[in-house]
């Protein structure tokens, strides 16, 4: 008999200053004519919520510790990369399902919903189908509902 687990994972981030150079990467996604997200990565607020809902599932500090790890020791600042290495910590156990909100003014999610779907789904190892975003523009009770920054939530279910 198999046990169904499920992870949860969170990751919010403010804007650069507006003069920075640094792209907004959203779910592996650039967004053109957006400053990025402040953090020593690219910021890919999607991908950290789904390395720190693996975190929850395994107990091994993805963003606290891999990341940072490859940030310092190898100069990587591509987040689907500490995804990839994250998923290893999942062992024998199989991903079933991600789900995935994000909280964002800007940039404009919902066109990118499907890409951003398409690419978390093969980084995974899933089908698309098997990735489920919802996106929300915020009503201007939080900074990000202002437009300061951009929240993702993630819950991921696994069998094994």
């Amino acid at each position: 008999m198999s046990l169904c687990r499920v992870g949860i994972g969170q990751e919010s981030l403010r804007f650069t200053d507006d003069n920075a150079s640094k792209p907004c990467v959203i779910g592996g996604v650039i967004f053109e004519g957006i400053v990025g997200l402040e953090h020593d990565s690219d910021g890919d607020v999607i991908v950290h919520a789904i390395c720190n809902a693996i975190s929850s599932l395994c107990g091994v500090p993805i963003m606290k510790g891999l990341a940072r790890d490859l940030i310092a020791k190898d100069g990587i600042t591509d987040s689907m990369v500490y995804l990839q290495k994250g998923l290893v910590y999942l062992y024998s156990n199989v991903i079933v399902h991600v789900a995935l909100s994000v909280e964002a003014k800007k940039p404009p999610l919902a066109g990118k919903v499907d890409v951003i779907c398409a690419k978390v789904a093969h980084v995974c190892g899933l089908h698309p189908s098997q990735v489920g975003m919802t996106t929300y523009g915020g009503s201007g009770l939080t900074d990000v509902g202002c437009g300061e920054g951009v929240s993702a939530l993630c819950l991921m279910t696994i069998d094994g």
